[in-house]
């Protein structure tokens, strides 16, 4: 004998098809439309490197177009803010990096929340942040290195404040309890120059902007900030290795949507993004300039950025860092 069931319960059940319903023809029918990737730096950045790199692999897989739009300034805030408020449709997409995950706590008010406004998708890359200094200092590897610094006067140079080589210099100033002086420069390629002709003695930078100049021996590569040595640079050791366990400090390259995107398209984009960068080609452009390709799933994205937003926080407030 049939038991009649609740009126509500039937109403329950067709809603949940008539959901199923529309997931499903969303998946089959996108893209059907060109895309957009917010590069919140200027063109020629390590992330916009990436996102060319991924961008273009997504338009031949998919015959859709995919826009890389740079939308640099204030520490990448600006371009995270913009694409926190578009349509959560799966056309805009967000490149991030570290300053994702730092900049909440180091702006009074970064316009976004790295926890709330966005749907993960995937990290498509790391790079290292790298140690670096003029060949004519008198450290040949981090122990060294540090004993230098515990001497006192030792400087730094960095892209900027707030940027991967600051925090991670700032990291290590802290597990090492040394205090080096820290010199922001307005861009990578600036700090590049005086490292080079002896300014300063002392670097960190994202390993890409650094490969070339230690390959032809203008710099000395002391540590890498990754808990893992680096496909690029694998004689260079990692500073964990080198007497900080767990120290890391990784470079990311993230890809994110608005908040609210469907979950069929965001696990449609992770599964294009992962093949891309699976392909021998792309691995073989990324790693030769010192890029680690490692896509993970949303959901692991989603846990290492709460993770990380945590981590930062800590040194930012440790550290007394902060930008109005």
């Amino acid at each position: 004998m049939l038991m009649r069931l609740p009126t509500w319960v039937y109403r329950s059940a067709v809603c949940a098809a008539m959901l199923l319903v529309n997931v499903l023809c969303v998946a089959q029918t996108y893209p059907t439309k060109p895309m957009r990737m917010i590069v919140p730096f200027s063109p020629g950045g390590p992330n916009d490197l990436v996102a060319r790199v991924v961008g273009q692999k997504l338009t031949d897989a998919w015959g859709q177009t995919l826009i890389i739009d740079n939308r640099g300034g204030a520490g990448g805030n600006i371009g995270v803010a913009l694409a926190s408020k578009a349509s959560a449709d799966g056309y805009t997409l967000l490149m991030v990096g570290l300053h994702f995950v730092v900049n909440p706590s180091l702006y009074a008010n970064a316009g976004y929340d790295a926890e709330k406004d966005f749907a993960p998708i995937t990290n498509a890359a790391i790079s290292a942040t790298i140690l670096v200094t003029h060949p004519s200092l008198a450290a040949r590897d981090l122990r060294e290195f540090v004993q230098l610094a515990k001497r006192g006067g030792l400087d730094y140079g960095s892209p900027g404040t707030g940027t991967a080589g600051h925090l991670a210099a700032e990291l290590l100033n802290t597990v090492a309890g040394i205090k080096m002086q820290h010199i922001p420069y307005k861009g990578a390629s600036l700090a590049i120059t005086d490292l080079l002709g002896g300014q300063i003695k002392a670097a960190m930078f994202a390993l890409p902007g650094a490969t070339p100049h230690v390959r032809a021996g203008k710099m000395r590569a002391i540590a890498v900030s990754t808990l893992q040595r680096s496909a690029a640079m694998p004689d260079v050791p990692t500073v964990a290795e080198s007497g900080y366990p767990g120290f890391f400090v990784d470079n990311i390259y993230g890809i994110l949507a608005p908040r609210g995107t469907p979950n069929a398209i965001v696990n449609q984009l992770y599964t294009a993004i992962a093949a891309a960068l699976k392909a021998p080609d792309v691995r073989e452009r990324l790693i030769s300039q010192g890029y680690d390709p490692m896509p993970n799933t949303p959901d692991q994205f989603a846990a290492y950025l709460r993770a990380e937003v945590a981590k930062w926080a800590k040194v930012v407030k440790d550290s007394g860092m902060r930008v109005e």
